[in-house]
């Protein structure tokens, strides 16, 4: 896709990832519009240059009025990057159901209802992408992230399933799966992080994979290669691995 002149709209478009892809996307052409629920974070991105549609990604309403807005002042959304998330570590010892749905609600429930809001009308002119956010986290289970790597992983299933349903119909899904990404959501961990990066180079990776119509988009590659490989260890490896880090 060649991102100059096309209608954007990026979903938790705050900070972090969102901010910096939407940031790229108005760099490389695209007109942009912003949700989330921060108005005033939101303008301090689009700095008068970006369409700012305060939205709740949980609240499939919220979701619906934006998109619509978005067709009724800029025209039909050629691209959308679904990039808001959650992330709270999880403690057995304390577990924590509402941290757990919190994830859900905002990494996959609202993730449905962005598709919701966009699917329909893509639909009806046979054209349009949808870019989802998940992680690499979602390629195999680690401790700590049991409640964000469940969504992700859902994510990437959910994501897969819709492309493969969709092949036929002239909309695409791409997947984009980020490693360790200096962002607000991990300004707090106090674990390594390999191969982290910054959100501009993370955005500039999306939209360079959007631009090449690439399905899957999973970066920084050093990352990508040590996640893939982890798919491929049995299982009992997997948790020996693991057992340094886990409760006693």
């Amino acid at each position: 896709m060649d991102l100059n002149g096309k209608v954007a709209w990026v979903v938790g478009g705050s900070s972090g990832i969102g901010a910096a892809v939407a940031r790229e996307l108005l760099h490389r052409g695209a007109t942009v519009a912003i949700s989330a629920r921060r108005q005033e974070q939101l303008q301090n991105v689009a700095r008068g240059h970006m369409l700012v549609l305060p939205a709740d990604v949980t609240d499939v309403a919220s979701v619906a009025a934006a998109s619509a807005r978005i067709r009724d002042e800029l025209g039909p959304i050629d691209l959308a990057v679904l990039a808001a998330g959650y992330w709270q570590p999880m403690n057995p010892n304390h577990w924590d159901t509402d941290v757990f749905d919190r994830h859900v609600q905002v990494n996959l429930t609202g993730m449905s209802n962005a598709i919701a809001a966009l699917l329909p009308e893509m639909l009806r002119r046979r054209s349009g992408i949808i870019a989802g956010i998940s992680s690499v986290a979602g390629y195999r289970g680690l401790a700590g992230a049991e409640a964000y790597g469940a969504t992700k992983a859902a994510q990437l299933n959910l994501l897969e399933s819709l492309r493969v349903h969709l092949a036929r119909t002239g909309v695409r899904i791409t997947t984009v799966s980020p490693g360790f990404v200096r962002t607000d959501l991990t300004a707090g961990n106090r674990f390594p992080m390999p191969f982290i990066i910054g959100a501009d180079q993370a955005a500039r990776s999306i939209c360079h994979g959007l631009e090449r119509d690439r399905t899957e988009i999973v970066f920084p590659t050093r990352m990508a290669l040590l996640m893939k490989a982890a798919r491929l260890v049995p299982a009992p490896a997997w948790t020996a691995l693991w057992k340094k880090s886990s409760l006693p």
